[in-house]
């Protein structure tokens, strides 16, 4: 069962990076523009026009509009020879940031903004630094967004602009739940919300209230009656303003609220009345959402077919927008009600198809991180050429100045510039090789991961056809655990090593119940080692006990046993997987005899890592394999010694 924060969340989102300005730029406070031809009349056309273009921005079917307003203003001013207003630049800097050309809108906002502060127009020279601050945190550079907004508030205090503070209280808020400043979140909702108050804003006031006390519905830090008075507030305003999308919202983090008190018929209740303002207005999100919580609701209560009558419902709603997030949780939520009843069918299938969502949902918030990334490499990318085109720039002056006198010195200079612009050329190089190194691991691990779920879900399978459904049970529960801890070990290039051997434990343990207790294990970590500081590199020990279990005890008479013990050296970690297998020369000839050229796929991709980590960081991890004798010379096991560099 999931809060609606994030539907909220995206709601406002999208508010407030809206370029566009509405009514904000009938402000009293606009001056007269500085003309360098025609009449005031001509430029208030100009503004005119540019306050039209405003509209069409916030939606994207509608920019070609927007853009016919733009060209029209300019060649307006071209005939009448009128200099380009800070109004109209700013809307250019909005249209350019909608098509995605951002260093167009960087530049004309930087026009509007100088043009603004030397004519005096104060409201349109807040309104862009405000454009700066949305803009700076789209390309992730949040200290330059947060100086923007505090400029913004601090020239509107000054100047006594009205419609200014609350908006840049607002995009503050945005940066510190980004950064995950949650008591800088709450400040800047609760200066919004001040801001908005003496301003008359109903707008700010209704999504201040809204997100401030969604906020304290979070579970790690909830204040149930400080939610429940801030999203009745915003209720109220959202039923006078008749803002259905709010209501529906509000009325559903409500329900949210009674959930975590356990206060279910209070919940209900409000999940019911969200219902009747989302389902009319097509919000299906919002629907969804309610739905599977108030399916979550009767699961709690006992109530399965009326649960899963819910949830059933919440899905239709969900599939109708491909609402991955609400699709996902809905599923595993539903898992979790098969298995309470011990339906394991049903169980399994609704876990594959949350896993299937859950992908999705995953693979879209990657897709985009990567379009983030991406976009504040091209802006770095820009800024740093653009500074490198200046001091040529410069250069080239100073030698044209001095060339007569200075004929030596300027060839020392040209000298200087160009191994200067050999060594970038060389680091920006190394840089994108270390990318490429990075994105290959990715891709390394995700292959690994597959191949070690396709084994684990054999043996589930296996369960279900021998109709033992408390070992079934007992699997998928262990299984789902071990899932969500690869999940999400497999987002980060390095985990702690206490993450590491927690999942290691969880493989360890579906293993021995797989192969019913045909071996015992035991995980020894030196007790010089923090296994909170030391990093590894994800998935590191796993396919080497695997193939330990697979290759050396599986086909051993009798019980076998598998030993890790993790030290730390002088300048590495030194990890030790030994077995009392059929050892290496006796399992390539069983493979041998079986006809198969089969090599562990989970080894195969962890050497390849290994080369890689080592090439990324310039460090010596490597591996070194013993064939373990008897006192007779026969085989013994295999001791296989990983020697990890120290992460932290």
């Amino acid at each position: 069962m999931k809060a609606f924060k994030l539907i909220l969340i995206l709601l406002y989102l999208a508010v407030w990076t809206s370029p566009s300005a509405g009514s904000l730029f009938t402000s009293p406070k606009v001056t007269a523009i500085k003309l360098v031809s025609g009449s005031k009349s001509d430029t208030a056309m100009i503004n005119s026009i540019a306050r039209n273009g405003f509209k069409y921005l916030s939606k994207p079917v509608m920019l070609e509009k927007s853009k016919a307003l733009i060209d029209s203003a300019e060649l307006i001013c071209d005939k009448k020879n009128i200099e380009i207003t800070p109004l109209l630049h700013l809307l250019k800097a909005n249209y350019s940031l909608w098509t995605e050309d951002y260093t167009s809108a960087a530049e004309e906002a930087q026009k509007a903004m100088k043009k603004a502060e030397s004519s005096g127009e104060k409201f349109i020279l807040a309104k862009t630094m405000i454009f700066m601050g949305n803009y700076y945190f789209q390309m992730g550079l949040f200290p330059e967004g947060m100086n923007y907004f505090e400029k913004s508030i601090e020239l509107s205090k000054r100047e006594k602009l009205r419609g200014i503070i609350p908006t840049s209280y607002d995009g503050e808020s945005k940066i510190y739940r980004k950064v995950g400043d949650l008591k800088g979140y709450r400040q800047s909702l609760q200066m919004m919300i001040d801001a908005a108050f003496a301003e008359n804003d109903t707008s700010h006031l209704e999504a201040g209230f809204s997100r401030l006390g969604t906020s304290f519905t979070d579970e790690k830090d909830r204040y149930f009656r400080q939610a429940d008075s801030l999203l009745r507030r915003s209720l109220e305003i959202s039923l006078i303003k008749k803002d259905t999308g709010v209501t529906a919202f509000s009325l559903a983090n409500i329900g949210w609220n009674f959930y975590l008190e356990k206060m279910y018929d209070s919940s209900l209740y409000n999940y019911n009345r969200s219902l009747k303002y989302s389902i009319p207005a097509n919000l299906n999100s919002a629907s969804a959402n309610s739905l599977g919580n108030i399916g979550t609701i009767y699961r709690d209560l006992g109530k399965p077919e009326a649960a899963i009558s819910f949830y059933e419902k919440g899905i239709e709603q969900a599939k109708e927008v491909n609402d991955w997030y609400d699709l996902y949780w809905i599923y595993m939520d539903m898992s979790k009600l098969y298995l309470s009843i011990k339906d394991t069918s049903n169980a399994y299938k609704s876990y594959v198809l949350y896993k299937k969502f859950w992908d999705a949902y995953i693979s879209k918030e990657n897709t985009q991180g990567l379009t983030d990334t991406r976009l504040r490499y091209e802006f770095e990318n820009h800024n740093k050429e653009v500074e490198l085109l200046s001091l040529r720039l410069k250069n080239q002056r100073i030698l044209n100045y001095g060339f007569s006198g200075f004929i030596v010195l300027g060839l020392a200079i040209g000298l200087l510039l160009f191994r200067g612009s050999k060594l970038k050329a060389k680091r920006r190089i190394s840089e994108m090789n270390h990318k490429i190194s990075e994105i290959t691991q990715a891709n390394l691990r995700q292959q690994m991961n597959p191949h070690f779920i396709f084994n684990t879900l054999n043996s589930i399978q296996y369960y279900m056809y021998q109709h033992d459904k408390l070992a079934t049970n007992n699997y998928l529960t262990k299984f789902s655990n071990l899932m969500r801890k690869i999940l999400d070990n497999s987002q980060h290039t390095s985990i702690p090593l206490n993450d590491e051997i927690t999942a290691l434990n969880l493989y360890l343990e579906l293993e021995s119940i797989r192969f019913k207790d045909k071996f015992d294990y035991e995980i020894k970590v030196d007790e010089e080692i923090d296994p909170l500081l030391y990093k590894i590199p994800t998935m590191l020990i796993q396919p080497y006990v695997e193939n330990s279990i697979c290759h050396g005890l599986m086909p051993r008479e009798g019980k076998g046993s598998v030993r890790i013990d993790i030290k730390l050296e002088k300048d590495f970690l030194l990890c030790t997987i030994e077995d009392n297998g059929i050892g290496r020369n006796a399992a390539r000839e069983r493979n041998l005899k079986r006809e198969t050229n089969h090599n562990s796929l989970g080894t195969q991709i962890t050497t390849s890592r290994l080369d890689l980590v080592n090439a990324l960081y310039g460090t010596s991890l490597k591996t070194v394999y013993t064939d373990l004798k008897n006192e007779n010379g026969e085989s013994a096991g295999t001791r296989v010694e990983i020697h990890i560099p120290i992460m932290t």
